[in-house]
């Protein structure tokens, strides 16, 4: 029985139109039991993949096939390659020196490009590089390059370059090419930069120097400091040699002779200038020197007293008498009654005489004598 039907009926009952609500059941039913796929492109691709599987599946059956690996240790094969690959970053960030063809030149920085230094680097290989230095002769070492006359013009260039660098670097040189006349003051302030900020200063008045000191660096990167360091031999001889050579005139022959006479360092300290005469090839003169070196003091001691200014005590109104110790004797106006041999006093006795004059001068005049007015 169709809709149109029933209001057939409806109008026909009493000529009255009749509408009819439908119930909940009848509009749920008619309503779509099955909904819309939210994404009907993966649907489509979910079912082409199963019957793309299942068109392929006999090949799972035969010989030639092998399971793919697990996707965990997968996921731990790329973890470990992106640290890798950080802490490779984090070291090329410290230093560009990389490679097997670097490693046996200098990096020099693009900023030092037309520097006629560069012409003056011929021992070693040298190649451009993005640094932060001027130049990179290791993986600890650098240099940063500075003229005395550009340093007149920008005085704050080696303070921010020296910034630069921060902690990286293990040797940090200056390398000062003096190309001025006057150097006392701009060498000064290049000296106390580079001081505070740990810095080595090396200065070139040539830029041939300026390169030898660059080839240096790094022909000795890799060298221990052993050719620089002094060598002490241990045997007693050697020892005795070292310090018995020190001494002017004497030479190793002279100190052969002398440990077979003493036989030790103390026998040769102890012994008289006599004993020391009779040795052969030990002259007059090394034997003074050898008995003044074991037996002067450390302290050089005056032979002659010193006398202060105020140690000179005044007497009476004319009189200046020194210290009893000093056989100066007594001075009266301007007339001395020392003996001659206080003629040759020291000049702080002099000086201290002088001193008492200038300043007791009104009691040294001769008493009752006045000064005459000046007549207009």
């Amino acid at each position: 029985m169709g809709k149109d039907e029933q209001q057939k009926e409806g109008e026909g009952k009493d000529g009255k139109t009749l509408i009819k609500i439908p119930s909940y059941q009848e509009v749920f039913q008619t309503s779509s039991p099955v909904p819309q796929p939210y994404n009907p492109l993966t649907t489509s691709i979910s079912t082409s993949s199963s019957s793309f599987s299942e068109a392929f599946s006999f090949i799972k059956a035969s010989e030639f096939y092998t399971p793919p690996p697990s996707s965990a240790p997968r996921a731990s094969a790329d973890t470990q390659p992106s640290s890798f690959a950080s802490a490779s970053t984090s070291a090329s960030n410290l230093t560009s020196y990389s490679g097997p063809q670097n490693r046996n030149a200098i990096l020099v920085s693009h900023r030092q490009k037309g520097n006629p230094l560069l012409k003056h680097i011929r021992n070693v290989k040298w190649v451009f590089a993005d640094i932060v230095p001027d130049y990179l002769m290791g993986q600890g070492s650098c240099a940063l390059y500075l003229s005395v006359r550009y340093h007149l013009l920008h005085p704050d260039y080696l303070y921010f370059r020296i910034r630069e660098l921060q902690k990286n670097f293990k040797l940090r040189v200056v390398l000062c090419h003096v190309d001025v006349e006057d150097v006392v003051k701009p060498l000064l302030e290049v000296t106390r930069t580079a001081m505070l900020h740990d810095c080595t200063l090396l200065c070139g008045w040539s830029l041939e120097e300026c390169g030898r000191y660059l080839e240096t660096i790094k022909v000795y990167e890799n060298k221990p400091a052993d050719s620089i360091r002094e060598q002490m031999d241990t045997d007693y001889l050697s020892r005795l040699t070292h310090a018995l050579t020190t001494v002017r005139h004497v030479n190793k022959t002279d100190v052969v002779t002398l440990g077979s006479s003493f036989g030790s360092l103390s026998g040769i300290m102890d012994a008289s200038m006599e004993d020391l005469a009779r040795c052969p090839g030990i002259g007059e003169r090394k034997v003074k020197r050898l008995y003044d070196t074991f037996h002067e003091p450390f302290r050089r001691v005056s032979s002659r007293p010193c006398v202060n200014a105020s140690e000179v005590h005044v007497k009476k109104d004319n009189e200046v008498l020194l210290p009893k110790n000093d056989n100066i004797g007594v001075v009266e106006g301007d007339k001395s009654e020392a003996p001659e041999s206080d003629k040759e006093s020291s000049p702080n006795v002099r000086a201290a005489l002088t001193d008492a004059f200038a300043k007791y001068a009104d009691k040294v005049r001769k008493p009752g004598h006045k000064l005459n007015p000046v007549e207009h």
